[in-house]
């Protein structure tokens, strides 16, 4: 056996517990803390030693959503103001949409969001895309 996989032998039961897909929802919520842990360690440095392994949890977690969480129905800006209140943001906190002017006009309901915004918005808040859409 090479010193590889000797190797990720050693330290699999400890990496398969962060990647093992949630089949309940006790194993979505563990996952869900350690992604959170995973973030806020990674933040933005896409070159972050462990970058792959939040992309791969948000994955796991997304597909448990998208067939155990039903999203209610909701406006787009509601939800960006919801978001904006529970995280203490005003329209100059949000970089990822534009200007104060362009945040303005998009809660105003004068401007929708575009697709860029809405994956940076959903990246800072950790929420699925569709709550923008």
């Amino acid at each position: 056996m090479s010193s590889t996989l000797e190797e990720v032998t050693r330290v699999w039961p400890l990496i398969n517990r962060a990647l093992t897909p949630p089949h309940d929802e006790d194993e979505y919520h563990r996952m869900v803390a350690l992604l959170d842990e995973v973030t806020d360690l990674v933040g933005e440095d896409e070159s972050h030693p462990l970058a792959s392994l939040m992309e791969t949890m948000g994955t796991l977690v997304e597909s448990y959503e998208s067939q155990n969480v039903l999203e209610p129905e909701s406006d787009p800006i509601q939800a960006l103001q919801t978001l904006m209140d529970e995280h203490g943001l005003g329209q100059s906190d949000l970089l990822e949409i534009g200007s104060q002017g362009v945040v303005s006009e998009v809660l105003s309901g004068k401007r929708r969001l575009n697709v860029r915004q809405i994956k940076a918005l959903s990246r800072r808040f950790n929420v699925s895309p569709a709550v923008f859409v």
